[in-house]
């Protein structure tokens, strides 16, 4: 019998609680062995792990990459996996590879399955893919079913051709197909958090609030401790409300934190939002059990009539090439803005000499305004403060050559008050201009309004 069917099968016939391990608030980055044993030795009925994010910037999905190192990746996903198959319970990942792309989850698949060919496990595998067609969202765009998030323009046919990747973030619905079909591991791509956890216990008549209350905490394992971290944490889950402990007993899971930590990446703090509905939280209340648990319960779920998915697309936008540099020179820091703009209008004129302008040139200047944007009045200049600055351009080539013409006329240009002419900056390292590579944005951040939300995302079950 597969892990999800036993799961299901027992829990239906003993109408128990249930145990959730959230093994890694983002896998690829580590994951503490003792808090993830001192986890597995409390038999929990399901180990999940978030993958991805779009914390990572445009970059990852439209290059197709990890942004996690392979070496750490492979480790993480080994000790999952084994662990899962130890204690015989679905292991659930969401958002494969970082950004939940087919490159990110064709990458994650390969490593899984060289994982399981080299330790001689045999196992049912759901894969469900995130990715988008094209036709059908130029069809959405043509019926004015698509809506920009966080100030996003209109999206056009163009955007769609324009990105090298596009995805949707599937709710729960893909999961608990994957789930009622009998499987060990489930595979996906991009994905809301909330659905690795909450999609089993909801098959189960468990109150969908409560569950997605649950997962919106468990996704970021022990982050919502004090102190917070990453270690493995383990929440009881039953029809009235949820327990949550860290696996690491130096972390406690107190009111406070984890009130605190149901408002992460939340725009509306008593609103959870996924494609299906969203978790009421005005009449969450968090008691506690101990110095160390914290028991959660009031959460209400309110599905929706509209549903929508939301979509992330990452368009390649040119070659960025940059400049690292940093200055001690207090009358240099008091005049920077007119001294980088006076340079950038040197360099404008040299390199534009014989073509036309084809590149952004801008500056952060750290210390000052690099974080901010704007220093607030009154606050004293830095005694130090780091440059950065960066050229997007059309070749690699074009790039490298403003900035570092940007970098002989910022080091050796005059001001009023300067007093040696030897140079204005230092340099952290040789060479201070470094190119990046190809540079992405955003282009598709938006909602789509769909009948069928879960229909978007194909499943595939295979056996190893």
């Amino acid at each position: 019998m597969s892990a999800s069917h036993r799961i299901l099968d027992d829990v239906r016939r003993t109408k128990r609680a249930m145990r959730f391990l959230g093994a890694s608030g983002q896998l690829g980055y580590g994951i503490p062995t003792p808090a993830f044993n001192a986890g597995l030795a409390r038999q929990p009925d399901l180990i999940g792990c978030d993958m991805g994010s779009i914390d990572i910037g445009p970059t990852y999905l439209g290059k197709g990459e990890m942004a996690t190192s392979p070496v750490a990746t492979r480790r993480d996903l080994r000790k999952v996996l084994l662990g899962a198959r130890q204690v015989d319970v679905p292991l659930v990942i969401g958002s494969a590879g970082s950004a939940g792309a087919a490159p990110h989850l064709d990458g994650t698949l390969a490593m899984i399955r060289d994982i399981a060919r080299a330790e001689g496990l045999h196992f049912r595998m759901a894969v469900i893919r995130a990715d988008m067609p094209r036709g059908l969202l130029k069809q959405a765009v043509r019926e004015g079913r698509m809506t920009g998030m966080d100030g996003m323009a209109t999206l056009t046919e163009q955007d769609i051709d324009d990105a090298s990747n596009i995805v949707g973030q599937m709710g729960m619905g893909p999961f608990r197909r994957a789930l009622a079909e009998g499987v060990d591991v489930i595979i996906a791509g991009r994905a809301c958090d909330t659905a690795i956890f909450a999609a089993l216990p909801t098959m189960l008549d468990f109150p969908p609030g409560i569950c997605g209350h649950m997962a919106k905490i468990i996704e970021c394992a022990s982050l919502c401790c004090v102190p917070g971290g990453r270690d493995t944490i383990l929440a009881t889950l039953d029809h009235e409300g949820f327990e949550l402990e860290s696996m690491n007993p130096a972390r406690r899971a107190t009111p406070t934190s984890v009130a605190a930590h149901s408002l992460y990446e939340q725009a509306d703090p008593y609103s959870v939002t996924e494609p299906e509905g969203h978790v009421d939280l005005r009449d969450a209340h968090y008691t506690a059990l101990d110095d160390r648990r914290t028991r959660v319960a009031g959460a209400r779920w309110v599905p929706t009539a509209l549903p929508t998915i939301k979509l992330e697309g990452a368009a390649c936008i040119g070659e960025r090439a940059v400049l690292l540099a940093g200055a001690a020179d207090p009358r240099f820091i008091a005049r920077h803005a007119e001294i980088l703009s006076a340079v950038t209008e040197v360099v404008r004129e040299l390199v534009c000499e014989d073509q036309p302008q084809d590149y952004t040139l801008r500056f952060r200047v750290y210390g000052v305004t690099g974080v901010r944007g704007a220093v607030p009045d009154g606050e004293p200049s830095p005694g130090e403060a780091f440059i950065m600055g960066e050229c997007i351009a059309p070749t690699r080539e074009r790039a490298a050559e403003v900035v570092r013409t940007t970098k002989q006329y910022l080091l050796h240009h005059g001001y009023p008050g300067r007093l040696s002419t030897a140079g204005n900056l230092a340099f952290p390292f040789t060479p201070p201009e470094v190119s990046l590579g190809p540079a992405y944005r955003f282009n598709v951040y938006h909602l789509m309004h769909v009948q069928d939300p879960d229909g978007l995302f194909p499943l595939e079950i295979e056996t190893l």
